[in-house]
């Protein structure tokens, strides 16, 4: 019997050897799509090559695609478990062809496809064609040699597939195998068509028009190939089941799952272990794809998968958490084909193991209070909807989840009563929202989070997406389009540019549309929508478009850097300096990095080497950057450090880098720097390049700030430094490693010619008026009074020039004006013996009003002031003889 895994080899060598390029799955997070919240289907990934809007080198491809239908409009979710061909995730096989071959080759493919290499009994197969096809269904005819009666026409569109409203679009040809008449049903088109006897095993799209607004259609220049094989059901089919969960590929995990909860894969609680083996697909391929839990968006979705399956372990019995211990199984049956699963496989086990962890205290809770509401139901009666926003609002229970645990009690919920018990919530939300202080202009941010939802946030492994246009602001109001010049801001409802938050800056970039082209300067986030900040640079721009949207690449990654970086400094700050270090802000920009931290002291230049060094030491450890979700208090608990002015909710993001064996720090005790942070990181700390300081200060009494540079920057400024020391170096004739010798020589030189000019400016005042005799005193009021007016001595030699004059005198009064380079500088002194009669204070006041100042302070024997007009010290030194001489 062939295992899954060797038809889908078979499937894809069929292929390669009829000269198709073997394509590997694209993720599950579709990049080119804005209406998917999944891949559903093979051709996603192939859309703009459908449209014309990208080539690559081939022209015909073959894959076997990672497809998810659990949320929006392909939602299989509440069947899983309970059908048999129901999933929330399988492979969808494919060969597509972009305009090379048509229905001529794809026929033919198929037919021999099924069987030849696959060996189906061509009575046991059946096809449909679009009713007015005849080229498809003449070409069954001549291929397979199928008579009229198993080629059934069917008029609707079943049997005709669109890309959209418009758009290329074109017959379908679905292929069926007949069960035997052992199973009920009828054949497609039949009134008992519902049947499970008859089974669609491939659908062939032929695309061959373009269908235009007014509904008209024309034929394409190029016509292409869109096949989708769902590789479960084909599976079932050639290993004699009828239900896909009894395919080798899911019997191994269903045995799995029966074996962690110690029952039987077949007994009573077959349906649980179903449920468990497909959820545990889909959440681990998810989160191998990126997609980790959260309360929005993707992230909200893939909860409701993990909550769904973890529910249907607890119903088996199980008391610890199982999801975890089943994804060895997993990744021995798909990792081969699937290569990211096995790479992700420790971050697949802990997401699973610490939601399941954190899932089971409100389990019993939740369902406690369900079935405490139900004893006070009557019988068959249904939940009412304000319990069940009860259940969702306190205890995360999701109303599928509610809904699920009912449907083996045969109830229902009113879902009315839910969606205004939840529309009452958001009244609330919006009324304290509205009181916090935000501006009230801003109001619209709510507005639009409330119809639209919050924005999905793709650029956690992601520079370029297509979103589609929710909203475009001008001047601060919604307008249906904007056009060439106009400052717009542009809301999508998914986004790869980070909204500015924690410190990093917003991402800028550009946004494409069929029409227009705008300039994103920058991106914030309101009420949780982000905010493109730009200008249209060309075209009209329009809600609803569809749009190409890339973050500027170099910007992104310099920011990245300089975030990992601040992290690396965080820790290596707090080792070099104590524990008491803790963030108190940062600002990470592209071009620079800035951290705030408590700190009593300025740091040393010792101590910011070391830092320095050890943030260097391990960029070029080149070690990974992981992320992982938990609650802030599982985060703590391992010593993950928050980060100034977060908010943090339920779910935290983890960012961890760099290796310390025996230090401690982490789960594994090998950990350098673990933080809660939602912004972007490199992948690897060698990404950072190069790690620089660049100036350590005060920024607030008790708080440091250490501006630092990586990267280019980090270079360039290196480089600048670098050419500043060889200009200094040629200017002094030496090496740069002897510039400090040098320099100190220099400076003590310099202080020498210093005191030497200082001492000879000082015997030229005592000499007076540059005479070899000293300055004469005069007597004024029967008291010896000497007066000089100075050049070319500094304010604080007066002082010292007092001194000296005093020395001389014996006894009497000396005051000095200097023209200190356009400020004038007075000092008044009086010897010992005449203090009692006369203050050195109210003369140099008297001096110091002359010469345009204001006041003077010092001692009865000496004082000092300034004025600010030194040509007046001849009426200084008049106004001071005049109150000698009162």
């Amino acid at each position: 019997m062939a295992s899954l895994n060797d038809i889908r080899s078979t499937f894809l060598d069929f292929f390669a050897r009829n000269q198709h390029e073997v394509v590997p799955s694209s993720s599950l997070v579709p990049r080119n799509d804005p209406t998917l919240m999944f891949t559903n289907a093979g051709m996603v990934q192939f859309k703009n090559l459908f449209t014309g809007l990208e080539t690559r080198d081939y022209v015909r491809a073959a894959t076997s695609q990672k497809c998810v239908r659990a949320g929006g409009k392909h939602n299989d979710l509440d069947n899983v478990g309970y059908t048999a061909r129901h999933h929330t995730f399988f492979e969808m096989l494919g060969n597509f062809s972009f305009g090379d071959y048509f229905k001529d080759a794809a026929i033919p493919f198929a037919w021999e496809l099924l069987t030849k290499d696959f060996g189906l009994p061509a009575e046991k197969l059946l096809v449909t064609v679009y009713h007015d096809d005849d080229e498809a269904a003449d070409l069954w005819k001549k291929v397979a040699g199928l008579p009229d009666e198993r080629i059934i026409r069917i008029a609707t569109s079943d049997n005709f597939w669109m890309m959209g409203a418009t758009g290329p679009c074109g017959p379908c040809s679905e292929i069926f195998y007949d069960h035997g008449p052992s199973i009920a049903g009828g054949p497609p088109g039949s009134p008992d068509e519902d049947g499970d006897r008859f089974i669609e095993i491939w659908n062939l799209v032929f695309m061959q028009f373009e269908q235009h607004e007014d509904e008209s259609r024309v034929n394409l220049p190029r016509p292409s190939i869109d096949t989708g094989m769902g590789l479960e059901r084909i599976g079932a089919v050639l290993q004699g089941k009828h239900d896909n969960y009894d395919t080798d590929l899911m019997r191994s995990l269903i045995e799995a799952s029966a074996n962690a909860t110690d029952g039987a894969p077949d007994g009573p609680g077959n349906v649980h272990h179903r449920v468990i083996a497909d959820h545990l697909r889909s959440t681990s391929f998810l989160i191998a794809d990126g997609v980790l839990p959260s309360n929005e968006g993707r992230g909200y979705v893939l909860r409701r998968i993990m909550r769904r399956a973890m529910r249907h372990a607890h119903l088996l019995g199980a008391k610890d958490p199982v999801m975890y211990r089943l994804v060895p199984a997993l990744v021995a049956q798909m990792g081969r084909a699937f290569p990211e699963l096995t790479r992700a496989q420790s971050l697949v086990e802990e997401t699973l193991r610490a939601e399941e962890t954190r899932f089971k205290i409100t389990l019993d809770r939740g369902l406690k209070l369900l079935d405490d509401e139900l004893e006070h139901l009557p019988e068959g009666a249904e939940l009412s909807g304000e319990a069940a926003f009860r259940l969702y609002d306190t205890y995360g229970f999701p109303l599928d989840l509610t809904q699920d645990a009912l449907r083996e009690k045969h109830r229902a919920v009113d879902v009315a009563g839910f969606d205004a018990a939840m529309a009452e919530q958001k009244k609330k939300a919006r009324a304290a929202w509205a009181g916090s202080g935000e501006a009230a202009d801003e109001a619209i941010w709510f507005d639009l989070a409330e119809k639209h939802g919050p924005t999905e946030f793709l650029g956690y492994d992601s520079e370029a997406a297509e979103g589609q246009i929710l909203a475009i602001l001008k001047d601060g109001s919604p307008v249906a389009e904007a056009g060439a010049g106009d400052a717009v801001q542009i809301v999508l409802n998914q986004t790869p540019f980070y909204g500015e938050s924690g410190g990093q800056v917003g991402d800028a970039g550009r946004i494409r549309t069929d029409r227009a082209r705008i300039a994103i300067t920058e991106t914030r986030k309101k009420a949780g929508v982000f905010v493109h900040v730009g200008t249209v640079e060309e075209g009209t721009v329009a809600t609803g478009a569809a749009a190409q949207l890339e973050v500027d690449h170099g910007r992104r990654g310099a920011i990245r850097a300089n975030h990992s970086a601040t992290h690396l400094l965080h820790e290596a700050l707090r080792r070099a300096l104590g524990d008491h270090v803790a963030q108190r802000g940062s600002l990470v920009a592209p071009d620079r990095l800035r951290f705030d931290f408590a700190h009593p002291r300025a740091m040393s230049p010792a101590e910011q080497s070391a830092v320095e060094a050890e943030v260097n030491a391990f960029v070029r450890q080149d070690s990974p950057v992981e992320t992982r979700i938990m609650t802030p208090d599982d985060a703590q608990g391992l010593g993950a450090r928050a980060l100034f002015g977060e908010k943090y909710g339920d779910e935290v993001r983890v960012v961890s880098m760099g290796r310390a064996p025996g230090s401690g720090i982490g789960a594994a005790g090998d950990t350098y720097s673990l933080e809660l942070c939602g912004g972007t990181h490199v992948g690897r700390t060698g990404e950072i390049g190069i790690f620089k300081i660049v100036s350590e200060g005060a920024s607030a009494s008790g708080t440091r700030r250490v501006e630092a540079l990586t990267g280019a920057a980090a270079l360039a400024h290196v480089a600048a430094g670098e050419a500043a020391l060889g200009e200094a170096a040629a200017l002094l004739k030496a090496r740069p490693d002897e510039l400090p010798e040098r320099i100190r020589a220099l400076l003590d030189e310099r202080k020498a010619q210093t005191q030497e000019l200082a001492d000879l400016r000082r015997k030229l005042a005592l000499a007076g008026d540059g005479g070899a005799a000293p300055a004469a005193a005069e007597s004024v009021g029967g008291v010896p009074f000497l007066a000089q007016s100075l050049s070319g001595v500094s304010g604080k030699d007066l002082r010292g020039l007092i001194d000296e004059h005093k020395t001389r005198l014996g006894s009497g009064v000396i005051l000095l004006v200097a023209d200190t380079g356009g400020r004038a500088a007075v000092a008044a002194g009086v010897t010992d013996d005449l203090t009692s009669r006369i203050s050195a204070v109210d003369l140099v006041r008297a001096a110091a009003e002359a010469l345009g100042g204001k006041g003077g302070g010092g001692r009865p024997d000496m004082a000092q002031a300034g004025g600010s007009d030194p040509a007046r010290a001849p009426e200084a030194i008049a106004a001071a003889r005049a109150l000698l001489g009162a």
